[in-house]
């Protein structure tokens, strides 16, 4: 399931600038990898969210950052190829610029940071001795469709579906889409930390569940919040 379009409820009221801003520099240092040549693993190995690194407090290369917990949020700017940013980014720009516009652009920034940092320890709690470095952006971006999920619960998307041989546009309640993916990321990473003790074998589905969580929470806690203040009686 691809979106290429949402339909939440509401109009978006501001410009998303943190969502441009994000995709934008998300873009600028995958140019930038691609300018790197053989020097491209290295730059991964240093920049990539190694869980033994974490673990340790120590970097494994001399081109690491000295302080390792910077790659926490490094790692969530590297991408291993144009499918990856283009699907990371896609659905960062369907679902994070109405996130963005109920949050506000401060508080959305702070938001997405967080859920990315929470999924760069959640699969270095799953496989703490791992070299493997972990890349991308998809871990925050769990947080951001998360987020979404609670904001706008009865949004509509748009998407393409590719079921075998067939391609075709339909419309799918943002609940359904949202769920089917987790559930999804869930299982398989049950399965990977049975079978391969949660390296991912190429993708880090607790670094997504890690993140979703922390989206939940964190827009849970924020609706809580401002609907206490909305009903609070004024002196």
């Amino acid at each position: 399931m691809i979106p290429v379009q949402d339909s939440p409820g509401q109009e978006r009221r501001h410009l998303p600038l943190v969502t441009l801003l994000l995709i934008a520099v998300n873009v600028v240092v995958f140019v930038y990898e691609l300018t790197l040549g053989s020097a491209l693993p290295g730059f991964v190995q240093a920049y990539g969210l190694v869980p033994l690194e974490i673990t340790t407090g120590r970097p494994l290369t001399a081109a690491a950052p000295s302080f390792v917990y910077l790659t926490l949020i490094t790692s969530m700017f590297i991408h291993a190829g144009f499918l990856h940013i283009g699907g990371n980014m896609l659905f960062l720009w369907i679902f994070g610029d109405n996130v963005e516009d109920s949050l506000g652009h401060f508080l959305y920034l702070g938001f997405y940071f967080l859920c990315g940092i929470v999924a760069g320890l959640a699969q270095v709690a799953v496989s703490p001795l791992s070299t493997v470095p972990a890349i991308g952006a998809s871990g925050a971006i769990a947080g951001v469709l998360a987020g979404y999920l609670l904001l706008f619960p009865h949004a509509v998307v748009r998407a393409l579906l590719l079921i075998g041989p067939f391609v075709t546009f339909s419309r799918l309640s943002a609940l359904l889409m949202i769920g089917v993916w987790i559930l999804f990321q869930v299982a398989s990473g049950v399965v990977d930390l049975a079978g391969n003790g949660g390296t991912g074998a190429g993708v880090a589905f607790w670094a997504h569940i890690g993140g979703f969580a922390m989206g939940l929470a964190a827009t849970g806690l924020w609706r809580l919040i401002t609907r206490r203040q909305t009903r609070a009686p004024e002196p």
